[in-house]
């Protein structure tokens, strides 16, 4: 049997074997999974990992092959770098003018944070109150803050072949980028992640999904909220819990967590008597209908 790297996730030790050429069910039990025993309990441990990952392709016999073009694995979670980005505004969205009044980026790699910065940022327009009452963030303090345009080149140095992650990513991307467009012409193109997304498909248990909800949930404290580093550190360790989750169904590249974020979940409904995965059903059907 084919021995791996110790940690390699199964998904890539899948890959690999049927890059060799295509695979029966029970082999690829056998050397990926280790499973010799009861051929259907083997079975559904393969389609469990393989069967809602369109890149794997089974026919009606049970043999598997690769198409990589779809999505080849990519970098893995422990190498790519990940700028966890939080910032506070002056209230609602662009399109009413408002800008930003601090930001933050906390990089995360190989499992810790590794890199920080933060700034207040003068927004150029006054603070309404409601807002300053809950950032805590006074026209006074961002008097004397540089503007956007000092701190451009910097945030766009840290966000420059990094995941951009948030806590509802599309707000604070929706801000960042639009600075960046305005100071400098252009931002850049990353992977954009949100951790409210994740956690709803990578820990759908948990029905409440605000960054107070999720950080108790993670045991993660936070000792400035509503401020841009409290928060984004808050984040930053809310997702390194959230990659050990992707881990732990066999997910350690940013292509295919990436897509499984993507994917819609179904509901399933559940015979209590029933002792069978129903993976199995589910590709027959992708077979038929393929």
């Amino acid at each position: 049997m084919q021995s791996f790297p110790k940690g390699h996730s199964l998904v890539r030790a899948a890959e690999a074997r049927l890059r060799a050429g295509p695979l029966h069910t029970l082999e690829l039990a056998r050397d990926v999974l280790g499973l010799s025993g009861h051929a259907g309990a083997a079975s559904a441990a393969v389609f469990q990992l393989l069967g809602a990952d369109r890149r794997f392709l089974v026919d009606a016999s049970g043999v598997w092959t690769l198409d990589a073009d779809l999505a080849a694995l990519g970098a893995s979670l422990d190498e790519v770098g990940f700028a966890v980005v939080d910032v506070e505004t002056t209230g609602g969205g662009l399109d009413y003018g408002h800008r930003i009044t601090e930001i933050a980026i906390v990089e995360v790699r190989g499992g810790g944070v590794v890199d920080e910065f933060q700034t207040l940022v003068n927004p150029g327009r006054r603070i309404p109150p409601g807002v300053t009452a809950l950032t805590g963030i006074t026209d006074d303090m961002v008097s004397g803050a540089p503007w956007f345009d000092h701190v451009a080149d910097e945030v766009f140095r840290r966000l420059e072949g990094r995941v951009f992650v948030a806590h509802n990513a599309t707000f604070d991307w929706s801000f960042v980028s639009a600075e960046l467009v305005r100071s400098l012409g252009e931002a850049p193109n990353p992977v954009r992640m949100c951790t409210v997304r994740m956690v709803r498909r990578l820990v759908p248990r948990l029905r409440h999904r605000n960054l107070d909800v999720v950080a108790r949930h993670f045991g993660v404290d936070n000792h400035a909220r509503h401020r841009a580093y409290g928060d984004a550190l808050a984040t930053a360790r809310v997702l390194l819990r959230l990659l050990d989750e992707a881990r732990g169904r066999g997910i350690d590249d940013v292509e295919t967590l990436a897509w499984y974020l993507r994917r819609r979940g179904r509901r399933v409904r559940r015979d209590p008597s029933q002792t069978v995965l129903p993976l199995i059903a589910e590709a027959d059907r992708r077979t038929e209908a393929g």
